[in-house]
């Protein structure tokens, strides 16, 4: 099992949400975040007076599937979320050693 996590500008979740659900992708998790990371913020101006903004509003998915679902659920991510802009986002990939169902005690592949 895998976790794949995006990082991903806050409009593109539904898209991103939608092409998931389109490969067989039954859950996630969502958190609204801040960042930054080359794009490093922006400045804005307010009343006359002009600011920093140092952290950005993104997404946070989180999606625990299966191996065989890694490259696909990639790919849908990619193309969904990507607008050709700075600050499109990342995907970060992890292994998973266990998984439980606390309601069934289900375990693993069942648990998923």
């Amino acid at each position: 099992m895998k976790k794949v996590e995006a990082i991903i500008k806050p409009f593109k979740l539904d898209d991103v949400r939608e092409a998931l659900s389109e490969i067989g992708v039954t859950g996630m998790t969502v958190t609204e975040v801040k960042g930054f990371g080359r794009q490093k913020g922006h400045t804005e101006l307010y009343r006359g007076a002009e600011y920093v903004i140092d952290f950005l509003p993104k997404v946070k998915l989180e999606i625990v599937i299966q191996e065989e679902l890694v490259d696909p659920c990639i790919e849908v991510i990619r193309d969904a979320a990507r607008t050709g802009k700075i600050g499109d986002g990342k995907i970060f990939v992890s292994a998973i050693e266990k998984v439980v169902r606390i309601r069934t005690g289900e375990e693993d592949r069942e648990a998923i």
